[in-house]
This record gives structure tokens, sequence and C-alpha cells, in this order.
């Protein structure tokens, strides 16, 4: 369906490639957190030349905030004609490392058969370039909107969000009272609304042992060895006990629908050389073995009970396996978030979905975590989902992209749930 507002974002094409260009040419890499106060500054000065009044806000003492790398985030905030409900649109601004298995400039931001490539085309530069020319052109059409329209880039979401949403929420910049409704562009594909998503459980494990000479490694005690059992100990109980598991939460993929578990590293024994160090290792055994964690788990499972689980392995070692000695320290826990299908929100992006695409949007749940939790744990506001072009897969992995023609249409659909939450309704 073609309405004024909806040609107009259309007609904006070539500023909405530019603009998710431009993003994507800004290397905002978390970790260590490059360029934070950069894309500030570039998406300040082109906020506040479409009438938005902007706030920069440092983290000042969050989780990885330092001189170096302080973690800047924006508000930006345009009040209507009169009052009424505020919408907010925000968007992390960091990105993961680049990886390897490139075939386009990283972040070059090259256009190919209507893609833009890039690290964090999809997830998410190009859903804040959506929401942004949505914004500006319903702002255009309708200058005597009511209520209010906040855009914001954030910080760290890639890290957990601690130097952005969550400090953000803390600080009441999401509180009920002057947030009413938030739409998080998230990568979930543009005929889909992600309602929430499952819970994390980050852990440190290391297993301890007593240092002795290679050559004679039954003077000492192995590490390595200890946690190979611990290994063991999840591949025949807790990874099976895990698959067996099935969620009511409609998640993305399929398989993301039973607990998982990932093991994101392993490290035993002496460090690695430095880079260009020709000489052998010494010959000893390892006295201290750490591997991390990542559980994530569903609705219906207590976190509790995800922590029981593990503590109950290593007990079990503990008592039966000689001389095992573990140490187990929580890094993170994010209980699941979910938003319910009829708050507004939802049947308003569900409206628009429907009335730009023809197309009756699917609900879903993500896999993994994002600021949802802050907003919802933090700030006690429940009327947020996310809702963005670009596809989940393509989060994280080499040639990231973003199709210039779902962002139009996610740009159509954020501009149509504006004109439903802040235009008079038609009588």
């Amino acid at each position: 369906m073609n309405t004024p507002l909806s040609d107009a974002i259309a007609a904006k094409r070539d500023d909405l490639v530019a603009l998710t260009q431009d993003l994507i040419r800004i290397p905002t890499l978390n970790p260590p957190g490059r360029d934070y106060l950069l894309i500030c500054e570039y998406l300040d000065k082109r906020l506040s030349a479409h009438g938005f009044e902007t706030q920069m806000i440092r983290a000042h003492g969050a989780p990885g905030d330092s001189d170096k790398y302080p973690r800047w985030n924006i508000i930006a905030h345009r009040a209507g004609a009169y009052g009424g409900e505020c919408v907010h649109f925000n968007s992390h601004t960091d990105v993961v490392e680049v990886g390897a298995g490139w075939t386009f400039d990283p972040f070059g931001a090259e256009i190919s058969d209507g893609k833009i490539y890039g690290r964090g085309t999809c997830d998410m530069k190009g859903g804040l370039a959506a929401s942004i020319i949505a914004a500006e052109t319903f702002i255009e059409i309708y200058p005597d909107f009511a209520g209010s329209i906040e855009i914001s880039g954030t910080a760290d979401e890639e890290s957990g969000g601690y130097g952005g949403v969550a400090y953000l929420a803390e600080h009441g910049h999401f509180s009920p009272d002057s947030v009413q409704h938030v739409i998080i562009p998230e990568p979930l594909n543009k005929d889909r609304i992600c309602l929430g998503h499952r819970g994390g459980w980050w852990a440190e494990i290391e297993t301890k042992g007593e240092i002795a000479h290679g050559a004679m490694p039954f003077l000492g005690d192995c590490a390595v060895r200890h946690m190979g059992a611990v290994l063991q100990e999840f591949e025949d109980k807790l990874f099976p006990a895990m698959a067996a598991r099935y969620t009511e939460m409609p998640v993305v993929p399929e398989g993301a629908r039973n607990s998982t578990m990932n093991i994101n590293s392993i490290h035993g024994g002496e460090n690695e050389p430095e880079p260009g160090f020709t000489g052998l290792q010494a010959h000893c055994v390892p006295d201290s073995c750490r591997i991390v964690i990542d559980r994530r788990f569903l609705v219906e499972e207590p976190l509790d009970q995800v922590r029981d689980e593990v503590t109950n392995l290593l007990e079990g070692l503990r008592e039966n396996r000689p001389n095992f000695e573990y140490a187990l320290t929580e890094r993170n826990a994010v209980l699941p978030s979910m938003t319910d299908k009829n708050a507004p929100v939802v049947r308003t992006v569900a409206k628009a979905i429907e009335d730009v695409m023809g197309v009756t949007p699917t609900y879903v749940a993500s896999p993994g975590s994002y600021d949802q939790k802050h907003i919802d744990r933090i700030g006690k506001l429940k009327n947020c989902i996310a809702y963005g072009p670009g596809i989940l897969d393509l989060a994280h992995k080499p040639d990231e992209y973003i199709g210039i023609d779902d962002m139009i249409d996610s740009a159509k659909v954020m501009g149509a749930a504006l004109e439903t939450l802040l235009l008079p309704p038609v009588t």
C-alpha cells in the first residue's frame, strides 16, 4: 500500500544508502570499543540538522569504559506540536571483530547486487539508518505530530550493553514515564517481530594442578587432564540433557528452541608465545586450565537450575576424581525476556507490516540476548520489541550484508508505525 509517507521514504533511497555507508565506514569495533565518540558525533550532526535535540552521554564507570576507550552514547529527542507518547528507536553502534574469510572490504561499504557489504551492515547499522530515515521523513510529512520521537545510538551491546542501554536505563532514560514504545531495529527479517530472547549465563571454570617437569609428569598434576574430565562430563551428561529440553518461546532458528551451551575459549599451561618468537616452549606440566562457557537457557529453566547443573557436575568430579580441584566464577547472567503479543507496539508494527508488505508477520524470539533485557529489567518498560531489516544468520559472519530494498521496506514499516502511534485517528 502506497501512502505519501511511504512514497517519500522510497524517494530517499540514495540518502539511506549513503547514510548506511557512512556508518559502516566508522569501524566501531568492540572489543575494545573504537570510535564510539566519532559515530556519536556523526549522528549528532545528522540529527541536529533535522531538528532533534541531542545528548551525548558517556557511561562513566561502566565495564570497559576508560579514557582510551570511553563508552559514548547519544540520545536524540524531537518533540511534536503537542503532548502525547514517546516512540524510541534504539540501535547499538558497536560491531564485532572482522574475522577471516571476507571477499569484501569489511569497512568499505561496497554495493553489489542490491546489497551493502560490511561489518555491522545487518547487525545493526542498516537498521539504525532505516529508523533515521523513517523518523526524518515522518517529521517532514507531519510536522504537527503529537508526542515525541527519540533515536539513540548506544555502546557495547555486543558485550552485554552495560556501557550503553544498561547505563542509560539506570539513569532513567528508559523510564515508562518518559518513553512509552521502544523499537530496536535488530536484524530479525523485515516481516518478523521479535518479542524477546533466551536467557544467558556466562561463567569461567578453572581446574587446578601442580607444575612439574614435562619429562616427569607423575611428579606434578596436569590441570588440562582435569579439564578434559570436565569436558567429558559435559559431553556425557549436560549436552544430552540440554538437547532434550524444548521451549514454547518462538525462538529462531529451530535449533535454538533447545537449551544450548558454547565453550567460548580454553587455555591451559604456558602463555602463547609472542608473534615472531621462534623458540620452543619450556617443558612444564600445566598447573591451571580455564574455559569460558556461554550457556543459553529457556524461559522454562530457572537460573538457579542452570547454575546448579554445572556446579553439581563439578562437585561430582571433586568427590570421585583424585586431586580434582576447581574454581567457578560467574561472569554474567541475563534472564529471558518476552513482550506480550498483544502489547501496543507489537500490534502497531504488525499492522504496519501487513499494510506495507501485504503479509502477516511472524512472531519470533531471538536465540541470543540483546538490549531489550535492560529496557525490561532495569527500565521496567515492557512495551519493547526488536524489528528491523537484515537476516539474522548473517550477523557476525564474513561478507555480512544488508539488502537495500529490505531497508526501504523496514523504514516504511517504521514510518507507518509512527503514523499510528503519533497521529490522531482518522474519523
